[in-house]
């Protein structure tokens, strides 16, 4: 994904790269009398990927929920995004710092074309030109999403649904990508071919944390991950360590 400084929500330059974008510090979340988190505490670096492994309701989806500050929790702790608290605005204020989410699910317009969803990713500054270079990258990104600009998003593939969520996001130009299971219901061919798609968007400067369940291709992927368990961090390090770890590999891998 090529990056373009004439944008607010660029990724930063190339000296920045390393220092910390996203920091987490001992949040506590919960939904009525539930705690989904426990006291989490993490932090991404620019540029880099991260992972989020774990299983079916270990708290990853509340995780990225609460940094974009999605309603429907109490939050507690510190939470920063460049410096800025989170924790003191609302969900659209933290788009426009240069944060956007592709949902579990997808969550595309099936009714509307490829080119309409991709166009709704812009919303936030709808400036045709900055539109014009969005979409040419998102499609030498995802060149099948060129071939079906005039198509309606329902009638595409599950692997190119995800690819036009993923597409969608990148319109917004954003410093950081967070992605909820980008591999889930998409066929393995597709799977190897997203993440290489988040990897190039990662060399491209944007910075990525990715929760996903296919722990293996979440590792491989990756250069640092974070094991949640119920809410809380049960492990953290080096991706390419945790994958050869005999006890990642028993508890999520089969081995």
């Amino acid at each position: 994904m090529t990056a373009r400084t004439a944008h607010p929500t660029r990724p930063p330059p190339a000296c920045e790269v390393g220092a910390t974008l996203l920091e987490l510090r001992d949040v506590k979340v919960g939904y009525g009398g539930i705690t989904a988190l426990k006291g989490v505490s993490l932090e991404v670096r620019r540029g880099e990927i991260v992972a989020l492994v774990g299983a079916n309701g270990a708290g990853k989806t509340t995780l990225l929920r609460t940094v974009l500050r999605l309603p429907g929790t109490q939050v507690s702790g510190s939470l920063r995004f460049d410096g800025k608290d989170l924790l003191a605005l609302a969900t659209e204020d933290v788009t426009a710092l240069g944060i956007a989410l592709v949902p579990e699910g997808r969550g595309v317009f099936p009714n509307l074309t490829v080119r309409e969803n991709l166009d709704l990713g812009a919303w936030g500054h709808r400036d045709r030109r900055a539109m014009e270079e969005s979409t040419h990258d998102v499609v030498t990104l995802f060149p099948r999403l060129g071939e079906r600009m005039k198509q309606d998003a329902g009638t595409l593939s599950g692997g190119e649904q995800q690819m036009l969520a993923i597409g969608r996001a990148l319109m917004a130009r954003p410093a950081m990508l967070l992605l909820d299971e980008p591999s889930l219901g998409i066929a393995p061919k597709l799977v190897t071919s997203i993440f290489a798609a988040i990897r190039a968007i990662a060399a491209g400067g944007v910075t990525v944390l990715v929760v996903e369940q296919n722990t293996k291709v979440a590792l491989s992927s990756s250069g640092r991950a974070y094991v949640v368990r119920t809410g809380e961090l049960a492990r953290e390090g080096a991706s390419a360590e945790l994958l050869a770890d005999p006890q990642i590999q028993a508890a999520y891998l089969g081995g």
